[in-house]
């Protein structure tokens, strides 16, 4: 059933936020996220096999262990949209956003009436019918976020209209796609990545929608925090779990070796 959207009023206080991209398929994932202090999830329905009775029940365990999650969808589909935000979702984040017309229908999808045109539904969200379906359709238009990928060179060209659509909540940097389309793949901190990514932010400033970095090494991060950034991706959970299994191998391994 649909509550307060906690990273939304943490960002309107002036508090940083941290998520991590979910990609395991497993409910137990998020709940270990949780745990672990993240401020939110984003399950990535993008590049991971996840089906909707699986995506329902990740959401439903962030619901659990009070985490708030949202769904990082295929492409920009009103159905596409619909079904996570139906799944209980606080939010969207959709990929390849390249016009305004694409974040137009993201902020439409997102929204029911006057906002937008979101499918009317007295499903989970609405406790299937316990909240007065009126009065949910107005806190789901307050709570739910709407939040565009920029990743691509056309996103880049079209940033000041894209990110002055009106009802659009963040905006994400997707430096990986974008070092492909600047003809340097995965070298996502190159000079020409990272000017790409510093326009998002500008144009983010600009149009007083939240930016929400993704920082690859430790003085990304310091870069952002003096810029006054509030919310941050940490990575994806296979990144994080396969690094920290690594680490502990290795260093096991030393402390073996020094012992014999």
């Amino acid at each position: 059933m649909l509550t307060s959207n906690v990273v939304k009023q943490s960002l309107k206080e002036g508090q940083q936020v941290f998520g991590v991209f979910c990609s395991v398929p497993v409910p137990l994932m998020v709940e270990i996220i949780a745990h672990a202090g993240f401020d939110f999830v984003i399950i990535d329905t993008e590049h991971s096999l996840i089906n909707p009775e699986t995506l329902t029940n990740m959401i439903r365990t962030a619901e659990a262990v009070n985490i708030t999650a949202f769904v990082r969808v295929r492409e920009a589909s009103s159905g596409e949209i619909l079904r996570a935000l139906d799944a209980g979702a606080k939010g969207v984040v959709v990929p390849h956003i390249l016009s305004a017309a694409d974040a137009e229908l993201v902020v439409k999808s997102c929204r029911y009436y006057p906002q937008g045109m979101r499918s009317l539904n007295g499903g989970r969200p609405a406790g299937f019918g316990r909240l007065d379906l009126e009065s949910y359709i107005r806190q789901a238009n307050q709570e739910v976020m709407a939040i565009a990928m920029i990743e691509d060179r056309e996103g880049i060209e079209n940033l000041d209209q894209i990110l002055s659509v009106p009802g659009l909540d963040m905006v994400l940097e997707g430096a990986a796609d974008l070092s492909q389309a600047y003809g340097v793949p995965w070298q996502t901190r190159s000079e020409e990545v990272k000017q790409a990514v510093g326009q998002i932010h500008q144009a983010a400033v600009k149009s007083q929608v939240t930016f929400c970095a993704i920082p690859r090494a430790t003085e990304d991060f310091q870069h952002w925090c003096s810029q006054g950034i509030q919310a941050f991706i940490l990575g994806d959970d296979r990144g994080l779990s396969y690094r920290a299994m690594r680490d502990f191998l290795q260093s096991t391994k030393s402390k073996v070796a020094r012992a014999e």
